[in-house]
């Protein structure tokens, strides 16, 4: 095993010599081959000699960094924008634990428009994929996210009006099977679900939303007005008021957001940031011609770098992200960027023409940053209020259940039915005492004896834990070796649920702290324990047990919903001779429901991949037998 470099000074030297005096990234490695650094530079050589020069003076947390690396490896680009679009690539594949990582506050909502699709959606979400669109052909280009915003009231507006002013998809399946619904004649939406306008058309009107939210509602509004006076020259009166209404609309939209700068022609974006013990909380204003059109919020670990090193690590990523109409001529610092340089040309060729990057000193540009960061003090006091409430809840629990260190990682278990039909189970997991979805699990019940008019709550939670740790009661896996190892697991019940999993997870139990949560008085039960916990129900450890036992509730309501709509769909199409699963499925994905298949002719239900005319003439007399 390789030791670290720095403890070899000639071997350091020999990698130093080999590294070029080139644009490009670097990676720094430990001993285990894992990444612990991905940095970019215009000469890899000289940038990379410079953090084994004096580490003491790179900070505390970059020369811990240093007296760990025992690996060099770089990737050469042509150029140095090359370089910095790769490094942001490989930051997020990768996220090395020295890199500054943006955290996803779920507070930020994004506005996402799926141009994947051939009819593309929009719609508000919390939750960003990067690199979306199953598509890959240069007819649907990816998925495309803008934000993410702070004022998620102004943002609902603004997406309330666009689709007052353009016609858009309303719903996300068509309301009747042969003809479109209320919204087709009244002009809100071009009848997508009957195809009454062309995916190329629909993507052309989309294309003028998205100008929106790229900042771009002047551009917008002046092919507007253009087009507006073409149609009333053409006498197409009833399209130029149309036209004259979106004007309206949209010149309406943010007109109380006037912004006072010297130069209201300049498109321009200010950045600044608020730093805690903890967190970095920064703000991103967008102006275009005097008008706040968006202010984004961002949040990284404050010990991950110095406040010039976060931004640029914002601005790399934001950017990254954008398309080149969006990148802003003028970008108004808070601090200087370590690698301003190098921004400074990616963005340039980026957007085609120049882009500056500027600290402003004095005047209304000093003024804009000193607001930038006003907001981001106060986005900064709300984390570290949430922050200090979810510490302050794993201290409380911790000495509640006598941990002798914080709980890492809690799952909390639920079932749910109606009279033991369509049972299921969940699994919900909480990290460092916030909802961890990536590790949620949906279990269905396979013991037989559990069926419609037999329930047995007992044996189908002993079932689901028997499950999750079956390599560990085999003798398979050591617990102190789990990367998913829980501190805490949490029943929804009282002692006669506890009872039932201990039965099952009586070895494990030296390794875990098992517990049930009764909901009638909130009462903490533990294995081999008659009387419950003395606690308050409003406490902040047990209010934390609470919030695990009500999402594990909720995701395994969810989850028996859906299961049980599933089999109430199927079940008048089980009933018809040489209709398999397969076909059923094929059935429902064309029509929609068991009403539209009763609906269809024989010929339209022949037309299904599968079924042909004689299963169809089957179907068809079933649901038109008088007997049903």
């Amino acid at each position: 095993m390789l030791q670290p470099l720095i403890q070899d000074r000639n071997r350091l030297e020999q990698v130093l010599r080999q590294l070029p005096l080139s644009p490009g990234v670097y990676f720094f490695k430990d001993k285990t081959d894992q990444i612990l650094y991905i940095g970019k530079s215009k000469r890899l050589r000289s940038r990379v000699r410079s953090y084994f020069r004096q580490p003491a003076h790179l900070g505390p947390r970059l020369e811990l960094m240093v007296y760990q690396v025992a690996e060099i490896e770089f990737i050469v680009t042509d150029t140095e924008a090359e370089a910095l679009a790769l490094e942001a690539n490989l930051i997020k594949q990768h996220q090395p634990h020295f890199n500054v990582l943006l955290k996803d506050d779920k507070k930020y909502p994004y506005l996402c428009i799926t141009w994947s699709e051939p009819y593309p959606r929009i719609f508000i979400t919390r939750k960003r994929q990067f690199g979306s669109g199953g598509n890959t052909s240069s007819d649907f280009p990816k998925d495309r996210y803008y934000g993410p915003y702070v004022d998620s009231f102004r943002l609902r507006q603004t997406l309330a009006l666009v689709k007052r002013l353009f016609p858009l998809r309303q719903r996300p399946r068509p309301l009747f099977k042969d003809r479109p619904c209320l919204n087709y004649d009244i002009g809100r939406c071009p009848g997508v679900c009957q195809g009454l306008i062309s995916p190329q058309e629909y993507r052309q009107t989309l294309q003028k939303v998205a100008m929106i939210f790229q900042g771009r509602t002047g551009e917008l509004v002046a092919q507007l007005r253009e087009q507006m006076l073409q149609a009333a020259a053409d006498l197409n009166f009833e399209l130029a008021a149309r036209l004259r209404d979106q004007i309206r609309g949209l010149e309406h939209l943010g007109v109380e957001q006037k912004v006072s700068l010297p130069d209201d022609t300049v498109s321009r974006d200010a950045i600044a940031l608020a730093l805690g013990d903890r967190h970095a909380a920064i703000q991103l204003f967008q102006i275009r011609a005097g008008r706040l059109v968006g202010r984004l919020a961002f949040v990284a670990d404050a010990q991950s770098g110095s406040p010039g090193t976060i931004l640029q690590r914002v601005l790399e990523e934001h950017y990254a992200q954008v398309d080149d109409v969006e990148i802003p001529s003028e970008i108004l610092l808070q601090h200087p960027l370590p690698e301003a340089d190098l921004l400074r040309t990616y963005l340039s060729e980026k957007k085609g023409r120049a882009v500056t990057l500027t600290v402003p000193q004095r005047q209304a540009k000093a003024e804009l940053i000193t607001m930038v960061q006003r907001n981001a003090e106060l986005e900064l006091a709300r984390i570290q209020q949430a922050s200090d409430r979810t510490q302050t809840a794993l201290e409380d629990l911790a000495q509640l259940l006598g941990l002798d260190a914080l709980p890492h990682r809690i799952e909390g278990y639920d079932i749910s039915h109606i009279q033991g039909s369509d049972a299921v189970a969940s699994r919900v997991v909480f990290i460092d005492g916030l909802p961890a979805k990536q590790h949620y699990r949906h279990y269905n019940i396979r013991n037989p004896e559990v069926k419609l008019g037999h329930a047995d709550d007992f044996a189908s939670l002993a079932e689901i834990l028997c499950r999750r740790f079956a390599p560990y009661l085999e003798g398979k896996g050591d617990p102190l070796e789990a990367e998913d190892w829980p501190d805490v697991i949490l029943i929804d019940g009282g002692k006669g649920q506890l009872s039932a999993v201990v039965e099952v997870l009586e070895p494990l139990l030296g390794n875990l702290t098992l517990l049930s949560l009764a909901k009638q008085r909130e009462e903490i039960f533990l294995p081999h324990q008659p009387q419950p916990l003395p606690a308050d129900p409003e406490q902040p450890g047990v209010q934390l047990l609470r919030r695990v036992r009500d999402e594990a509730h909720r995701f395994a309501l969810n989850f028996h919903r859906q299961k049980r709509c599933q089999r109430q769909r199927r079940s008048h199409l089980d009933q018809i001779p040489g209709l398999g699963y397969q076909r059923q499925k094929e059935l429902l994905a064309t029509f929609r429901s068991i009403d539209y298949i009763r609906m269809a002719t024989p010929e339209q239900l022949a037309q299904v991949h599968g079924v042909g005319p004689r299963l169809a003439e089957k179907i068809y007399r079933y649901f038109h037998n008088d007997a049903h």
